[in-house]
């Protein structure tokens, strides 16, 4: 069965930014701060150390109960039995992705614009990863920013969940809250940062308008 997702808070890794600081233990203060749902994203390293990352993430986020998807290795996905998928534009096609998941996977894909969003609907996307929101420094082939306009006529076009990503952050969060969105992704904002778990606590505040920005 699927899981019911909460995307306010969605954490993607990037074990660059956290400045040698072990990975792991930096996601654990994460969740404990409030981060939702995790995606391991790993882009420069083996297949079996992907691998055995990716198991030791899986065993973190079933301990908090936290689901647990993949950037865009299948492979990896299947062979921890991960939550779900997240796939872009120029990654394995979504349809073929879904066929290959099944009905109880979680699938997400990255739709900068109305038409890829549209896409992503039609072709099995549970969820949407729209941005860059905002111009950002933590994925260099991020694009050029859709804005909050943008990101709106996203949220308007489907009537699947979108979490809004690319340079959010906490002072931004109640713009990015307006346009309708289902939530938050963010790298560097929580990763970046020295104390992972009190900046999670802020962003999940924030995002459900109790903080004082």
């Amino acid at each position: 069965m699927k899981p019911k997702v909460d995307y306010s808070l969605y954490l993607v890794t990037d074990r660059l930014i956290t400045k040698g600081r072990d990975l792991l233990q930096a996601v654990e203060e994460a969740i404990r701060g409030g981060v939702t749902l995790v995606q391991l994203r790993e882009k420069s390293i083996s297949s079996r150390d992907f691998y055995t990352l990716a198991l030791e993430m899986k065993a973190l986020t079933q301990k908090y109960r936290i689901p647990l998807i993949i950037n865009d290795r299948l492979d990896i996905m299947l062979a921890v039995d991960a939550d779900g998928l997240h796939v872009g534009e120029d990654d394995l096609p979504l349809a073929t992705a879904r066929r290959l998941l099944g009905p109880e996977k979680i699938l997400g894909y990255s739709a900068g614009n109305i038409t890829e969003a549209l896409r992503g609907q039609e072709e099995g996307a549970d969820y949407l990863g729209s941005g860059p929101v905002y111009l950002t420094g933590s994925k260099a082939d991020a694009g050029e920013p859709i804005g909050l306009t943008g990101l709106q006529a996203i949220k308007e076009s489907v009537k699947i969940p979108v979490v809004a990503i690319g340079g959010i952050d906490l002072a931004r969060i109640p713009k990015v809250r307006e346009t309708g969105v289902d939530g938050i992704a963010v790298i560097s904002a929580i990763l970046g940062q020295p104390d992972p778990k009190e900046t999670s606590r802020a962003l999940a505040e924030a995002w459900r308008g109790k903080a004082n920005l």
